[in-house]
């Protein structure tokens, strides 16, 4: 099977770091945070060897714009697939 190669935004960096540090910090529960960060990265890490498997992004921000979405907890990971890579 084919892998594709994945390539994070800046802000999708940062947006990993403020939920660690949200949960961390604020809420006292840093296990908890650590936890949903690895699936979060697992989630996206997932993407290179089937990243067909999001839904259509049809509501939100990027919708109808060939953006997909992966449900992971109460968190959205919205991403694009470039065919031509």
């Amino acid at each position: 099977m084919d892998k594709c190669n994945e390539k994070l935004l800046s802000a999708a960096y940062r947006n990993l770091d403020k939920i660690y540090e949200y949960i961390a910090t604020e809420l006292h529960a840093k296990e908890s945070a650590v936890s949903l960060i690895d699936q979060l990265e697992e989630a996206i890490s997932s993407l290179e060897i089937m990243p067909q498997r999001g839904a259509r992004r049809r509501v939100g921000a990027y919708a109808g714009k060939a953006y997909r979405q992966l449900l992971v907890k109460n968190f959205t990971i919205v991403y694009r697939i470039d065919e031509t890579a």
